[in-house]
């Protein structure tokens, strides 16, 4: 009869070892990790070729590293992704390499200590605030790039700084040349290929100041776009055209 219950025990001392003991594990923020309380549930019947806690043991190491290699990755200030995260890949079946092995999978709850979670609060409000500092910047910047993108603008700005100097202001190519530079700042979200394109061919459309070359780029343009098999994007190239006939010359006696 005791040979019989051995192989229950064994389980039952294994299932034991193996419920909701707890782990530390890494998040992406250095200083700050998770709790959990992991379960693992062993799906090979004894007997076991270790002993239940030589078992346990194994195989709550392997799930703290699994948890761990996973949760290193995550935010902690998004626990439900890491819940999702870290829950799947601990759900998947495993085999501890034993003879014969041991198969097993888990899951797991996980949250924050109260210290990991002033940390978090405390980094989220220095983000915040980071990021309204950063927006202010911007915004600024912005806001100044368009005004002094004017030549006008330039020379009021060195007036109202140098009031005492109207009489010998700067010349008239420096002023272009520093209106020049705040008409190409761009906001970083306009910083891509993209827009780097729409710049390269406003440039280009710009440098043709002659009317018949401006009509001869844009058909050149039209047909490519007919080449590449984009009629509406044509039909609107084709529409520009008429922006650049030629005005009728006035009729004589007039």
């Amino acid at each position: 009869m005791a040979h019989i219950h051995r192989p229950r025990r064994e389980q039952k001392s294994l299932r034991r070892g193996l419920t909701r003991f707890e782990a530390r594990l890494p998040s992406s923020v250095d200083g700050i990790g998770f709790h959990a309380q992991i379960t693992a549930t062993v799906h090979t019947e004894p007997p076991y070729p270790q002993s239940a806690d030589e078992l346990a043991a194994a195989i709550r190491a392997t799930l703290r590293k699994a948890a761990a290699d996973v949760s290193k990755e995550c935010d902690p200030a998004d626990l439900a992704t890491t819940r999702d995260v870290c829950g799947r890949h601990l759900a998947g079946r495993r085999l501890l390499p034993t003879t014969p092995p041991v198969a097993f999978d888990a899951k797991a709850e996980i949250d924050l200590l109260p210290d990991d979670q002033a940390a978090v609060n405390a980094l989220l409000a220095a983000l915040r605030r980071q990021a309204t500092a950063d927006a202010v910047r911007r915004q600024q910047t912005g806001s100044l790039a368009r005004e002094l993108a004017d030549p006008a603008a330039v020379l009021t700005r060195w007036l109202d700084q140098q009031p005492d100097r109207w009489g010998s202001p700067p010349e008239t190519k420096a002023i272009k040349e520093i209106a020049t530079v705040f008409a190409q700042y761009r906001p970083e979200r306009e910083r891509t290929v993209d827009h780097a394109a729409l710049e390269l061919i406003r440039d280009f459309l710009a440098s043709f100041q002659d009317p018949p070359q401006k009509r001869m780029v844009y058909e050149v343009l039209a047909a490519g776009m007919h080449h590449a098999h984009r009629p509406d994007h044509a039909a609107r190239a084709e529409a520009l055209l008429d922006e650049h006939e030629p005005a009728d010359a006035p009729e004589s006696g007039v």
